[in-house]
């Protein structure tokens, strides 16, 4: 049970209500992660505003998709992993792939350094050196791109504590985490 009420339109603030609509209309139904966080109608429209800003990136879509399932499984986030699992299908890449991501790893060498550069901010809450970001600059990303390889990892930090701290119920078919936080 989730330790906040999930909200929907109906119940939720007046400035979190045409959100909840867009993610709605977005997704086919409103995922309980954004139910959670509707009390505050700053943080939904954060997030939600990131997501949006995210799909017009540089980044390829599925490389935003094993960043967040890295990350999830890193910080323990059921929620997150399978959201992201799914989503990740959906933009294009394969079981293996994810399941490969899911670990922090990856058979091409640029996703691979993008997942240590993003487990490496993780694990040490961005205390990263000059040699950890050329690493990444090395395989081929420009500067854009790893700004925004930090900027998933900021925005995915943010949901999985929404969905560890507030205990939101998994709506996504669920994915077993493979190692403890």
């Amino acid at each position: 049970m989730s330790r906040v009420p999930l909200l929907t339109a109906a119940d939720a603030p007046n400035d979190s209500k045409l959100l909840l609509e867009q993610i709605h209309t977005a997704f086919g139904a409103t995922p309980n992660m954004f139910k959670a966080v509707a009390h505050s109608p700053a943080a939904l429209k954060s997030m939600w505003g990131s997501f949006a800003a995210f799909s017009k990136g540089t980044l390829d879509p599925q490389l935003g998709e094993k960043i967040a399932v890295a990350v999830a499984e890193r910080n323990a986030c059921e929620y997150c992993l399978a959201a992201h699992m799914a989503l990740g299908r959906k933009a294009g890449a394969s079981a293996d792939e994810l399941a490969a991501a899911q670990m922090g790893e990856a058979s091409d060498a640029k996703t691979a350094a993008a997942l240590r550069f993003a487990l490496k901010l993780v694990n040490e809450r961005g205390q990263v050196s000059g040699a950890d970001v050329q690493a990444v600059r090395a395989v081929g990303f420009g500067d854009a791109e790893v700004v925004e390889i930090l900027a998933h990892v900021a925005l995915n930090l943010f949901t999985n504590y929404v969905n560890v701290a507030f205990a939101v119920p998994v709506d996504f078919p669920a994915v077993k985490l493979r190692r403890a936080a």
